[in-house]
């Protein structure tokens, strides 16, 4: 069986956005535009309010999913569809825009700390224009897969030890997890050789096949069927894999199609309230 290596490894950058949320770029940045299917990943985390308070106020989507995992605090998501959502610690909400859709998140707090990821995933150009679709995932119904030697595996989607993990209908047949590795934990799983994979570290450090990633970190990973990843310290991380499509990417905001004049198409329907 082949092992996946890591073939770059990035610090993720510090920036803000929507309406001056503090938060660390990796994917999406300038270092790396894309990652294909995935378009950008953005890791928030702060205990001071007024990095977070603002949120993300209403702001158009078309042509790709958004996908939030929370770690820590209280996230209200609302949208144009009448759909809405408390987002809480452990909580998914996945979000497929398609045609087009006007959401907001917001903050459900204005103390403690707030963390989490938010992820952008692609859309074939076949299913770019499809109807929006939420899948809004309470805690409880993420499953976590413990092992012998302390290890935690929070299943969002993919197959864990025969554990299935709830996203489902999803284009790029994802592999989603949060895994804790206690010190001197090793964490073996096998994806999709062509599957495009990749390791965000946001607690501790680890080895991935050999290689240390620490805090704050993606590692790139090869092609291959089998990821490795151990720590002597401890260490926590996110691993994605996902299926590429090789499509040709326009990119404008919160518009990702496969064409300028689809790009533009995008900002005509939304500036005269088609979405």
């Amino acid at each position: 069986m082949s092992q996946r290596t890591v073939t770059n490894v990035l610090k993720s950058q510090l920036t803000s956005d929507g309406a001056g949320v503090t938060l660390r770029r990796s994917i999406g940045s300038q270092m790396l535009e894309e990652l294909d299917p995935f378009l950008l990943l953005d890791n928030f985390g702060t205990e001071n309010p007024d990095d977070y308070i603002a949120g993300f106020p209403d702001h158009p989507h078309r042509g790709f999913e958004t996908v939030t995992y929370m770690i820590k605090g209280l996230m209200r998501h609302r949208d144009n569809t009448g759909a809405e959502g408390l987002l809480k610690p452990g909580g998914v909400q996945w979000m497929t825009a398609g045609r087009g859709i006007i959401h907001s998140e917001m903050p459900e707090q204005s103390e403690g700390e707030m963390s989490g990821f938010q992820l952008w995933v692609n859309l074939p150009a076949s299913k770019k224009m499809c109807e929006p679709r939420y899948q809004d995932i309470d805690p409880e119904d993420v499953p976590t897969v413990s092992r012998e030697d302390g290890t935690e595996i929070r299943v969002i989607a993919g197959i864990v030890d025969g554990v299935e993990g709830p996203v489902n209908g999803i284009d790029i047949e994802p592999v989603y997890l949060d895994v804790s590795l206690p010190g001197g934990g090793t964490f073996q799983h096998e994806v999709p050789a062509v599957h495009t994979s990749f390791i965000y570290v946001f607690e501790g450090i680890v080895d991935v096949a050999g290689e240390p990633v620490g805090s704050d970190h993606l590692a790139i990973l090869s092609e291959g069927e089998q990821i490795s990843v151990s720590s002597s310290m401890g260490g926590r991380f996110i691993l994605l894999a996902g299926r590429p499509f090789g499509e040709p990417i326009a990119r404008y905001g919160p518009f990702v199609m496969n064409t300028k004049d689809e790009i533009r198409q995008a900002i005509d329907d939304f500036q005269n309230g088609r979405f």
